[in-house]
């Protein structure tokens, strides 16, 4: 976790001394999260959230680091014999730290309205999960990759984001074996 928060440390003041501007971005969004497979279920994404906040470096091409508390739930349901099914809620909170770059599209700064669109990568760091889940048996912290885009009006911003595990969220967990996670994200916020 110190060799992480060095290694985060040192591309924050690498980038800060490569761009002028910094716009800071708090926003809150929903989240929906599925895996890519079970080994004995059926997994249906379920509403998460992400709140926390960001700061892009730049204007027409940009880096965003960012710090979000996050929940990623999914309902699972899978059968212990062939006569009888069980639903429970896979619940997983942990801090989710994406570092995305981006480019502007369409308009710029100055205009009432831009497109823009972005890609990276996150890490999520698991610090709990619900009742149908071992916090032990989850894998902290899993990697990913994402690819979104934003719209930016005036002083606020809505983003949609689509994020792939690259590690599998466990090995085993309660009998069932997780897969990689997939992520829908859906965000709005403030920029200053």
């Amino acid at each position: 976790m110190k060799k992480l928060s060095i290694f985060f440390a040192a591309m924050l003041l690498a980038v800060v001394s490569g761009f002028s501007q910094a716009t800071f971005k708090p926003s809150v969004g929903l989240s929906f999260n599925d895996f890519s497979e079970t080994s004995t279920g059926d997994a249906k994404g379920k509403l998460g959230m992400q709140l926390g906040g960001s700061v892009a470096f730049g204007k027409k091409f940009y880096v965003e680091p960012g710090v979000f508390y996050a929940t990623k739930s999914s309902e699972f349901t899978y059968s212990s014999s062939p006569s009888i099914s069980t639903t429970e809620d896979a619940l997983i909170k942990g801090i989710r730290v994406p570092v995305a770059v981006g480019v502007g599209v369409l308009g710029n700064e100055k205009s009432l309205a831009s497109l823009r669109v972005f890609g990276g990568g996150s890490g999520f760091f698991v610090t709990g999960v619900g009742d149908a889940l071992d916090k032990d048996n989850i894998t902290s912290p899993t990697w990913g990759v994402f690819a979104g885009a934003g719209v930016d009006f005036w002083i606020m911003f809505a983003e949609a984001s689509y994020e792939w595990s690259l590690t599998n969220v466990s090995k085993d967990v309660a009998n069932i074996d997780f897969g990689k996670s997939r992520t829908l994200f859906f965000t709005v916020g403030f920029k200053f």
